[in-house]
């Protein structure tokens, strides 16, 4: 890197000697003397942990409506009632992942009887194969749709750090060429320079922990969701089965 480059604020930082405050070193103050590059770094990292809480919350919130919706609806489901009557009930505009597998079911179930199938035991085993198949697909579209956004948390809780260190390298780097340029090594010009770089891997600590911490929850309940919704496919599944028998 050419001395000549360097940002005239990071000299103007280095060379205040006893004359540093402790306003100098404030969070906008740090921000303020930084090198172009840390200010970018900086800025990236700040995006992101905004990107990554707005994800945090909207899943979370989500994950709290579905497990209240899974819950009401498999109420539903054992309470005794006609599954015909909940079809109808649900319609064509399922509220939850757990309906939308009912419906995709039901439509299946619905269609093969309008076809006029015959129930015997090779239509029993086939119709039991094409609802668990129509079961199956549905059940990886929803867990596509709820997975949405979870490669950013990813992404950004391994690389935030990453990101940070290198705007606090690149920092010290361009605090020591403009020490070097001072002539003076004093604590008091060192520390602004050092602070400023060090502020873009505390940023990208705050960015990337918040998203670890959140991954491993979310994949967590989605995981437990997934295993509900695995276990809806075989109660239906048993049901479907039963009543195949008692019309066959």
């Amino acid at each position: 890197m050419d001395p000549t480059a360097i940002d005239p604020s990071v000299i103007e930082s280095v060379t205040l000697g006893g004359s540093i405050t402790a306003a100098d070193l404030s969070i906008w103050s740090l921000f303020l003397r930084a090198d172009l590059v840390v200010k970018l770094t900086m800025l990236i990292l700040v995006v992101a942990s905004f990107w990554c809480w707005a994800i945090i919350f909207e899943k979370y919130l989500r994950m709290r409506r579905l497990v209240e919706e899974a819950s009401q609806f498999e109420d539903a489901f054992w309470s005794g009632g006609s599954l015909e009557d909940l079809y109808e009930r649900i319609g064509g505009r399922p509220n939850d992942p757990m309906e939308s597998l009912f419906a995709a079911a039901m439509r299946e179930w619905r269609n093969s009887i309008a076809r006029g199938m015959q129930v015997n035991e090779t239509s029993q085993v086939s119709l039991q194969q094409r609802v668990e198949w129509v079961m199956g697909t549905a059940l990886g579209r929803e867990m596509e749709r709820l997975e949405k956004h979870m490669f950013i948390l990813a992404s950004v809780g391994s690389t935030a750090p990453f990101v940070g260190l290198f705007g606090t390298v690149w920092g010290i780097m361009n605090s020591f060429q403009a020490i070097a340029l001072s002539k003076n090594t004093s604590l008091a010009v060192v520390a602004p320079g050092i602070a400023e770089a060090l502020f873009a891997t505390a940023l990208g600590l705050v960015a990337a922990i918040p998203a670890v911490v959140a991954y491993n929850k979310f994949s967590n309940d989605l995981g437990r969701y997934a295993e509900r919704l695995q276990g809806f496919i075989g109660d239906f599944n048993a049901i479907l089965s039963r009543q195949l028998q008692e019309k066959g």
